[in-house]
């Protein structure tokens, strides 16, 4: 059974950064598109960014220039490097493994000042 595990959610002010990362349990992680999505109160879980086994990305237009998704094979581990962070980036963040459709438990960011 797949396992992702994400953390490094928190609360932040408007332009501040966080870093998010989604430990994977099994190697399939590897040959895997992989995911971030967030879903704030009220609204639909949707698509930040993904990234391919070879790295190719696609971003969200509304988080393009300001997140950057990365993967490390060897650590079977998703990471999503979010800047200039704005309280409309405020959500319940997500990751999924594209294979098997699995996904995280969910971590929290806020954004306020």
């Amino acid at each position: 059974q797949v396992q992702l595990v994400e953390s490094g959610g928190g609360e932040v002010q408007p332009g501040g950064s966080l870093n998010l990362s989604c430990a994977a349990s099994e190697s399939v992680f590897r040959i895997s598109v992989m995911g971030w999505y967030r879903q704030a109160p009220g609204n639909q879980r949707e698509l930040v960014a993904m990234i391919t086994p070879r790295d190719e990305t696609h971003y969200a237009d509304s988080v393009k220039g300001r997140f950057s998704i990365s993967r490390d094979q060897a650590k079977l581990t998703l990471y999503l490097q979010m800047n200039n962070l704005k309280p409309e980036d405020t959500a319940v963040y997500y990751c999924k493994q594209f294979i098997g459709e699995y996904w995280g438990q969910g971590t929290q960011v806020t954004v306020s000042s």
